[in-house]
């Protein structure tokens, strides 16, 4: 018998709606030491150049997790990723980011930029995994809850 992680049945990917904002707003509170609140994923989500995909649970519909990015002439940036504490490590990410990759293609972009905590060793494996590649670093960038520095790292992806 092998003990840990299991998958989950994958999930629906769908766009994300503004009306979506609140249970985004917790999924990320849940994961990031300042959090963005509803009004400004709701202001994110209802600009046109904003892409916004959804992991869903297919039996239930509950939210599992989102993606933001946006499109600038044929580039883009991934905002943010967050998902369900409850579900980290069960294949969401990788569900949401594979979907959102591609809606950011057929969007128009031809590379998509991102920034990560140099200490969020589960992100950078997820887009290491995915075919990012580190092109800089932003000392300073993120602060962490007890007030200290983290490092940015930047990570570009070829889509086209």
């Amino acid at each position: 018998m092998v003990f840990g992680l299991r998958r989950l049945t994958p999930s629906t990917i769908r766009p994300l709606r503004v009306e979506r904002a609140d249970e985004c707003a917790a999924i990320h509170a849940s994961g990031f030491a300042h959090p963005w609140p509803a009004g400004e994923l709701a202001s994110l989500l209802a600009d046109a150049s904003t892409i916004g995909s959804a992991a869903l649970d297919p039996a239930t519909g509950r939210l599992r997790g989102f993606a933001l990015s946006r499109l600038a002439a044929d580039e883009a940036e991934i905002l943010t990723i967050a998902v369900d504490r409850s579900l980290r490590g069960h294949g969401v990410g990788g569900d949401l980011l594979r979907e959102h990759l591609s809606r950011a293609l057929f969007s128009g972009a031809r590379a998509i930029f991102l920034e990560v905590d140099a200490a969020n060793v589960a992100a950078l494996a997820l887009y290491a995994r995915f075919g990012f590649a580190k092109v800089g670093e932003r000392k300073g960038y993120y602060r962490r809850p007890d007030g200290s520095a983290a490092t940015a790292i930047v990570m570009r992806k070829d889509l086209a």
